[in-house]
């Protein structure tokens, strides 16, 4: 009979793999929902488990401040470290951009759609993994199933579980403005962000 580890790892290789599955055949295609989102939709009203155990719910976690958002969850070992490397490679840019200006600035928020799995302290280490700073937070929608937090950003996801590799980007008054490409760089990243951040 198989334990509760043994159900977890294999659950957690399944996310895997079809994570890697998703990222291949997604690759192979141009991806028609990027650039601007127009007109700019609210961001839906998910309720969050943060990363530091604190409760919220993701309109009132992004007022106020332009947020760049991912799609990851911890266990996957795939596409999600590629996510964290290029988020902090955008953290570095934007730190810098902080210094020589005035204002809000811009934060990274990493949404993990592995309600069951992802749990406040593995949010946090996933932050230390990659060099979070207090810009950069990690949340957990409980109880959604990944289909149905997708599908809340994007119309056009199909019914089943995925996984984008897209960055979202909201502006201050938490309206999603903008959608990458697949796999964005951190330049990228920070580039559109800076630019939605100084409309106000």
């Amino acid at each position: 009979m198989k334990t509760e580890a043994g159900r977890e790892a294999g659950r957690r290789r399944c996310l895997a793999w079809l994570t890697g599955l998703l990222a291949l055949t997604r690759a192979a295609s141009a991806h028609e929902d990027m650039g601007p989102v127009e007109p700019a939709r609210p961001a839906p009203d998910l309720p969050l488990r943060l990363d530091d155990g604190g409760v919220t719910r993701l309109p009132a976690l992004l007022a106020g401040q332009t947020t760049a958002l991912q799609f990851m969850f911890t266990g996957c070992s795939s596409i999600c470290p590629v996510q964290g490397v290029l988020f902090g490679e955008a953290q570095a840019l934007l730190l810098q951009a902080a210094r020589r200006q005035a204002g809000p600035g811009v934060q990274l928020l990493s949404l993990s759609i592995d309600p069951l799995g992802d749990d406040p302290p593995r949010l946090a280490a996933w932050r230390r993994q990659h060099g979070a700073t207090a810009r950069w937070r990690a949340a957990v929608p409980p109880a959604l199933s990944a289909g149905r937090v997708l599908r809340s950003f994007d119309a056009g996801q199909r019914d089943d579980d995925q996984h984008t590799t897209q960055v979202y980007l909201f502006d201050r008054l938490a309206r999603l403005v903008w959608r990458t490409g697949e796999l964005p760089t951190g330049a990228e990243i920070a580039a559109i962000a800076l630019r939605i951040d100084a409309r106000g």
